[in-house]
């Protein structure tokens, strides 16, 4: 069982870098504008995700709140 909590350790490390690398690479994109390199152009996928929740109408809606869920079960160690 240490097995498995060792797993969610790495899995829970890797999301909160992948969530700096996002945040960095839309500070970075709002400083520096455009298509930046090893980042690329962050904050157009970002709009371009949420306007394709939103044209996704309920469906998307609930993809949001999934999504949300999900991000607020994670507990920092």
């Amino acid at each position: 069982m240490d097995f498995i909590g060792t797993v969610k350790g790495w899995v829970g490390a890797l999301t909160e870098l992948g969530l700096m690398l996002i945040a960095l690479a839309i500070v970075v994109g709002l400083l520096y504008g455009g298509s930046i390199p090893f980042f690329g152009n962050a904050t157009a996928n970002i709009i371009a995700f949420i306007d394709s929740l939103g044209k996704a109408g309920l469906s998307g809606l609930i993809a949001l709140g999934v999504i949300l869920w999900v991000f607020s079960q994670r507990r920092l160690s």
